[in-house]
């Protein structure tokens, strides 16, 4: 996002900024290795070579909801091994040698880790490449008298989102089929009554499931 500066058209003594969205390829891993404590683009959007029917390139959105709390300072002897909390996220070109952020016996010897994440960090090229997106998502969550007697989940939501972005041609909910509902009374084979009884077996993508029977609740007595 940046700011461009223009004239009033009413009164050119005057100027007005106004936002902009601007578009950056990161080609490196470099680049494309954002710090706990630094910026992070507002969109994240990995892209591939094909376009959608509107001349987009497909591509995924990630959406970081909430970040990790502080990271031990790199001075520290220890930090090595949990060297993958200095960053909010960071993409690397995919290798079989590099599956995981960390290991189990980095805590029995963290002076000495046997995995050390930000050497995945080489500004190899990410251009046109399998790639991994490494995200640190986390929260402090310091207890108060309304976590009584259990923790509320509002407020207190962690993790990350994977959006389509331009993925597909228009919002591929709107042809999901809708929702259906029996009663002991209704025959769920006939189209009338369960829509999903007449799909054509060739466009299906379902299992091949036993007849639904439904005969209400067991023990389930009249007034």
């Amino acid at each position: 996002m940046v700011f461009e500066s223009f004239p009033a058209p009413w009164n050119s003594e005057h100027q007005i900024d106004q936002p902009k969205l601007t578009k950056q390829i990161v080609d490196k891993e470099e680049k494309a290795a954002f710090p706990l404590n630094g910026r992070v683009p507002r969109y994240l959007y990995f892209a591939t070579n094909r376009e959608n029917h509107w001349g987009h390139r497909r591509g995924y959105r990630i959406q970081i909801n909430s970040f990790a709390g502080d990271h031990l300072p790199e001075t520290n002897t220890m930090e090595k091994s949990v060297s993958w909390g200095r960053y909010k996220l960071a993409v690397t070109k995919r290798k079989e040698e590099e599956m995981h952020s960390t290991c189990i016996y980095n805590q029995n010897d963290p002076w000495s880790p046997l995995v050390t994440f930000a050497d995945f960090i080489d500004n190899e090229t990410i251009v046109s490449e399998d790639l991994v997106a490494w995200i640190s998502t986390g929260f402090l969550h310091v207890p108060h008298a309304e976590d009584i007697p259990t923790t509320v989940t509002i407020g207190n939501e962690v993790g990350f989102l994977l959006r389509p972005y331009n993925y597909f041609d228009g919002d591929p909910s709107s042809s999901s089929p809708n929702g259906v509902y029996l009663t002991p009374t209704h025959d769920a084979s006939k189209c009338e009554n369960n829509h999903m009884a007449c799909l054509q077996k060739a466009a299906s993508c379902s299992p091949s499931l036993p007849t639904f029977t439904y005969s209400g609740f067991e023990n389930l007595t009249g007034p």
